[in-house]
Order: structure tokens, then C-alpha cells, then sequence
């Protein structure tokens, strides 16, 4: 767009849409956004950029006075027929598009996008390859990356950057793009190299099966043109049969003796008593030779291999090995993701963006490396698309068998999803205490307050799991603990 357009986003509070929102901004557009309920980090994130978002969905959103109408309206993939904006836009004949075709056309054509994708570690890989590349462009300025995020990434303070350089780092999704376009937003990168994490099944309204998983990260792998760079995860039968035909290198990364970049000698070392004091230290082997010793203060298999591949990459494009573990070892995570929220009387609160039972697995394996004496308990709100349904019950089990203690809220909005197919949340906590996990379910965030906070105790650690605002609980939980560790007053029934 040559001119400065009013650009409409419906769901502006989604990661990407907020992000777009504001690069859109730097570009000179006037922005307007609107939906059903904001909440941090993204709430905060538009408040920033003085980007007021409207609430709830309505038609009057659209015409702020009479006849006056949005340039263009960009409609988030969590909207549908029905939405009183979506039908006014259709009515009006308002022209709109998607989040990740406007990306393309306006931000990705004519740069070199770096795509990370993956059912796992989007978000935390995305960010390291950013934070890399912005310090390897104080040496050489044209290394400045622009990046789109999907969530708040600490070092930048922010989750999208623009600068005139080609390199544009971005977070590939495999959702699908709009209630006009049912295939995955990733289809619209065209990347020139890729990350691929893990496949899983997941997203299971919209993805039928594994299958059609796969079948999506296949079409996404078959956009490399020969000349790119596919760095993918070797310790995943799935990514092994969704890049085996690709046109291009391909560069696998693990902890398996093939691994052209092999992870050795993981360990953790430093002072536990918070979460990024603990720190730890790797080996990475490339072709079978010694190449550099890794360290960041974040734990976890997984963040290990988040960051070698993050390295791999940008070894590819030019970044010395010395930067790569400069920029690592500075790496200060993403909001949501194993972020400590509160440490009141001892007890230590930490929020995590939950939305599959791997990523639940990983996140308490990683937080039982970091407390060992630790009590560890996990609140889960089934939230995700995914977690809402039983599909996977076995495995969330198996998870959260992790933890000490569990509790679980009801399902989010659980009317929405048939009854043969929703997760039962009371199924889930009684087969744990059968295998020797005491779980209880409580129905909504004031009755977990209530039940978990006299049952605490100094040196516990409350894992807080969902992928949304879980209406509250990461105010009101530290709220109450204060209460009753700091103002020794008594607790409120």
C-alpha cells in the first residue's frame, strides 16, 4: 500500500494480529482494533502503541461516524460467520483480507524470510533467532532483523521489529488463516530457510488426524526453493517423513549420534532459588566434531534444542559461533513462557503457555531440573482447541503425572465442543489419583484460590497452565497468597 490506509483488525488481541497491528503502524497506516476481551501481554502491547481496542464485537466498530468505513479490514482466523463485524464488513462491501496474506503482500515480498514452525517451540525459537541476529547486526548492521513473534519476546521488549533489511524473521502457524481461507497461515511465508521443531497432532478442530498434520508441514516444506536451508528436529519420526523430500538442504539437529548438529553433555548449573538463575550448559557437535559450548539461563531439553537451532540457522547465514553464544547466553525468554509471576512467602508462581500435553510435559520436566525439593504443583485450564477435547486424554495424564499436586479448572467454553467429543475434566482427575497423583477438579478460579492457598507452603512451586487469561488467576492467586503470607490477616472464604 502506497498510501496511508484506516486499517480495521477484528481480533486484534490474537499475538500475530497485535503484532501486525503494530507494523503496520510504523508503516504510517492508522489503526483501529477490536475484540471480545482484552488481556496481557498483547492488551499491554497496543496500549503502548496508543492502539485502543474496542470491546465487545460490534457493527458500530466499523463506522466511527457516518459512512465512514475502514480502507481495508483485516480478519483475524478466530472469527466466523455470525460475528457482527464480519457481517457488516460482507454487507458494506468493505474490502478485507487475512493476517497472513497482508504479511506477505505488505511486509515479506522482496525480503528473506526466516520461517520457524512446528507443533512445539515456535515462539521461544522465533525469539532466539531474532535476539541472534540483533546482536551479530552490531558488527555488521545489515544482519538487523524485522521479525513477527507470537508473543512478547523479553530482550526486545516487544514481539514485531521492522528495519530496512532483507532478513525477516517470523513465526510460522500451521492454524488455518481466516473463516475465508482454511489453509495454514504458513503457506503464505514462502520461506527461504526453515526451522521445523516438532510434529504432533494437534489443533484438533480443524486438523482431522495426524495425517492431515503432516500433510500440512509438507506443503510448507515443499516451498523451499533448492537453494534454501530446512534446519528440522532428528529425534521426530513425523518431521522425518515431512522433510525427506525436499528440494533443498536439509540440516538435522538433536541429541542423536546422526545429527549433523548434535546436542552433548546437558547439564544445569547455579543457584536455583529463581527460575533464570539457573543456568545451562551444553556441547554442540557439528558433523561430528567439537563446534561450541552453549549456555542460557533458561532449562529444559527443549530449550536446549530451541537454541540449537536457532544456531544452526544463523550459522548458515554468516553469524560467527562466537555471537550465536554471546546472544544465547543473554537470551531472557518470552513472556508466558516459564515466566515467574509472584514468589510470596516462599512460594514461587510461574505462568506457561499451555496448549498441548507434550508442551505440558516439557514445561514441569523442566521446572522439577530447576526446583528438585520442590512440591510442584500444576493448575491446568483445558483452553486450547486441542486440550478442550479428549482426543488426547491419555497423554495429558501421562503429563501431568509430573506434577505433585493438580488441579484442574473446567473446560473453557465447553458448550461449544460435542459432548462425545470434550474432554471430562473429572475423568482426567480420577485416573491420576488412581495412579497415585492427588488431583481434584474446582470449577472456576475463585474456588482454586480458595482451595489451593491454605494448602501451600514455602518452597512450593504453582506451575499456572493455559493459553489465555484464565479469567484472572495470575492477579488473583499472588493476591491472595499476600494475604496470607505477607498481611497475616485471615483468608476470605
Amino acid at each position: 500500500m502506497s498510501a496511508a490506509k484506516h486499517i480495521h483488525l477484528i481480533g486484534i488481541c490474537g499475538t500475530a494480529m497485535a503484532s501486525l497491528a503494530g507494523l503496520l503502524q510504523l508503516e504510517g497506516h492508522r489503526i483501529t482494533g477490536s475484540d471480545k476481551a482484552a488481556y496481557p501481554p498483547m492488551s499491554d502491547l497496543l496500549r503502548a502503541l496508543g492502539i485502543k481496542v474496542m470491546e465487545p464485537y460490534a457493527e458500530a466498530n466499523l463506522e466511527p461516524a457516518p459512512g465512514e468505513f475502514p480502507d481495508l479490514v483485516v480478519i483475524g482466523n478466530a472469527l466466523s460467520r455470525g460475528n457482527p463485524e464480519v457481517e457488516r464488513v460482507l454487507d458494506e462491501r468493505i474490502p478485507f483480507t487475512s493476517m497472513a496474506a497482508l504479511l506477505r503482500e505488505e511486509f515479506l515480498k522482496g525480503r528473506e524470510p526466516l520461517v520457524v514452525a512446528g507443533t512445539h517451540g515456535k515462539t521461544t525459537t522465533t525469539s532466539m533467532l531474532a535476539w541472534i541476529f540483533q546482536l551479530a547486526a552490531e558488527e555488521a548492521p545489515a544482519f538487523e532483523p524485522s521479525f513477527l513473534i507470537g508473543g512478547v519476546a523479553e530482550n526486545f521488549g516487544t514481539s514485531f521489529q521492522l528495519r530496512p533489511t532483507r532478513t525477516f524473521i517470523v513465526e510460522g502457524d500451521e492454524y488455518d488463516t481466516a473463516f475465508f481461507d482454511k489453509g495454514p497461515k504458513f503457506l503464505h511465508y514462502f520461506p527461504d530457510a526453515l526451522i521445523l521443531t516438532h510434529v504432533e497432532y494437534d489443533h484438533a478442530d480443524i486438523y482431522a488426524d495426524l495425517e492431515a498434520v503432516k500433510t500440512a508441514f509438507k506443503r510448507l516444506v515443499n516451498l523451499v526453493p533448492r537453494r534454501g536451508l530446512i534446519v528440522a528436529y532428528d529425534g521426530s519420526a513425523n518431521v522425518t517423513e515431512c522433510v525427506e523430500r525436499a528440494f533443498c538442504r536439509v540440516q538435522r539437529y538433536g541429541f542423536t549420534e546422526g545429527a549433523e548438529w548434535r546436542i552433548r553433555n546437558l547439564r544445569i548449573a547455579g543457584a536455583m532459588a529463581g527460575f533464570t538463575a539457573g543456568l545451562m550448559r551444553w556441547e554442540v557437535w557439528r558433523a561430528g566434531a567439537p563446534w561450541s559450548e552453549l549456555e542460557m539461563h533458561l532449562v529444559g531439553e527443549h530449550n536446549a534444542l530451541n537454541a540449537t537451532a536457532a544456531a544452526a540457522l544463523a550459522f548458515d547465514r554468516g553469524v560467527s559461533k562466537e555471537t550465536i553464544a554471546a546472544a544465547l547466553k543473554s537470551f531472557k525468554s518470552v513472556k508466558r513462557r516459564l515466566e515467574v509471576r509472584a514468589e510470596i512467602g516462599g512460594v514461587t508462581v510461574i505462568e506457561d503457555f499451555a496448549h498441548h500435553p507434550t508442551a505440558i510435559r516439557e514445561t514441569l520436566r523442566a521446572l522439577r531440573a530447576v526446583y528438585p525439593q520442590a512440591r510442584l504443583w500444576a493448575v491446568l485450564e483445558p483452553r486450547s482447541n486441542t486440550l478442550r477435547r479428549k482426543v488426547l486424554e491419555a497423554d495429558l495424564v501421562a503429563s501431568l503425572r509430573l506434577a505433585d499436586r493438580v488441579v484442574l479448572a473446567g473446560v473453557y467454553q465447553q458448550q461449544r465442543i460435542p459432548d462425545a467429543e470434550r474432554l471430562h475434566p473429572e475423568d482426567v482427575v480420577e485416573k491420576l489419583n488412581e495412579l497415585g497423583t492427588e488431583a481434584e477438579l474446582l470449577p472456576d478460579v475463585d474456588a482454586i484460590v480458595r482451595g489451593i492457598v491454605p494448602q501451600v507452603a514455602s518452597g512450593d512451586v504453582i506451575a499456572i497452565l493455559s493459553n489465555g487469561g484464565f479469567d484472572g488467576i495470575y492477579e488473583k492467586l499472588p493476591a491472595r497468597l499476600k494475604e496470607r503470607f505477607l498481611d497475616a490477616g485471615p483468608i476470605a472464604g
